[in-house]
């Protein structure tokens, strides 16, 4: 496989690893609320919802931005 400084296959990666970062964070919110790990409800709560919205707005407002003008 050669294409070493492809922009597109860069940027295919950086949604896949923003979507694993918001799962990732959401299942440690919910063992925060689930009082598995010792912190505060609110802040398990909240990172629930960063990455829920992580997980499903970033990746879109991404590739928004990055999509490729008409020609």
């Amino acid at each position: 496989m050669t294409g070493g400084n492809d922009p597109a296959k860069a940027r295919f990666f950086a949604i896949g690893l923003l979507r694993l970062g918001g799962v990732a964070l959401v299942l440690i919110g919910l063992l925060v609320v689930m009082e598995r790990i010792a912190l505060p409800h609110a802040l398990g709560w909240g990172m629930i919802v960063a990455g829920a919205f992580g997980f499903s707005a970033l990746p879109l407002i991404l590739a928004r931005r990055w999509k490729s003008p008409p020609r």
